[in-house]
């Protein structure tokens, strides 16, 4: 199926990340290509080992090198501008300001020595030039706006002291701070039960309708797909095998290996 491409504010061509093992070169991402468009949640799903972090990680550059490289003929153009021309300085500073992550386990990103308002505080002063008192303002508003209760107290918190939920609310709101057009989120619900995926789901869907920026939404669960996505991706083995809008996917998955993924619903 061929999709037109309306708004393109991301677009990666034959995006290829190696790592080299102690056997040889070992193909993580192999040449894949895509386009998210402005205000879409484009949703990438496929089993653990499939190539869906490194994905991600490739895309804002964070791939540890060594072992792991982005080999030619890679491109990753954000809104015309190829991300792998850019110094490391350009690239730390579009780093969410332009493109921001949430990770997939928070209490592995936050820093656990520092508090939750001095972690927020330091991206506000990095990359919005805000003061000190400015941003402990903005900082609790964003805690506020995804749901924290008594975000003020909170401000003071170590990460270990919140709940998984919560954690991940602060990565939220940490990504978000500085109003990127693009959000990656690596499976920002594996790790809660049920009730608390829903409302971080509905979260990160209401602030997209707020913002109109565009989510890459990463997970290995349909029914986040179904629930939250307007085009799939599947990867499998490092390659994107099919590709469709979330309803005829559901409706008429035509690889193999869809179908082996719907059946195990």
């Amino acid at each position: 199926m061929e999709f037109s491409v309306a708004n393109p504010i991301l677009e990666v061509t034959h995006l290829t990340t190696e790592f080299q093992v102690e056997a040889g070169v070992a193909r993580a991402v192999d040449g894949i290509s895509f386009h998210l468009e402005e205000g879409e949640t484009l949703g990438l799903v496929g089993e653990s080992g499939s190539g869906k972090s490194v994905t991600a990680l490739s895309l804002i550059r964070l791939v540890p090198d060594p072992p792991g490289r982005i080999v030619s003929p890679s491109r990753i153009l954000l809104k015309g501008q190829d991300l792998l021309d850019l110094p490391e300085r350009e690239m730390a500073r579009l780093r969410g300001s332009e493109i921001a992550m949430i990770f997939q386990d928070p209490m592995t990103a936050l820093d656990p020595v520092f508090t939750i308002g001095n972690q927020l505080c330091e991206v506000l002063r990095r990359h919005r030039r805000l003061t000190p008192s400015q941003a402990r303002a903005c900082a609790v508003e964003l805690l506020r706006r995804v749901g924290i209760p008594a975000p003020e107290e909170r401000m003071g918190s170590y990460p270990h002291e919140l709940s998984g939920g919560m954690r991940q609310r602060v990565m939220i709101a940490m990504a978000l701070s500085c109003e990127p057009e693009i959000l990656i989120a690596d499976e920002p619900t594996t790790a809660l039960d049920v009730t608390v995926q829903a409302q971080i789901l509905a979260l990160i869907n209401d602030l997209e309708a707020q913002s109109g920026m565009a989510t890459l939404l990463i997970t290995h669960d349909l029914s986040v797909v179904a629930e939250t996505c307007d085009r799939v991706l599947v990867m499998y083995a490092g390659r994107i095998v099919e590709e469709a809008d979330v309803f005829a996917l559901f409706a008429a998955p035509r690889h193999p290996y869809t179908r082996g993924l719907l059946d195990s619903i």
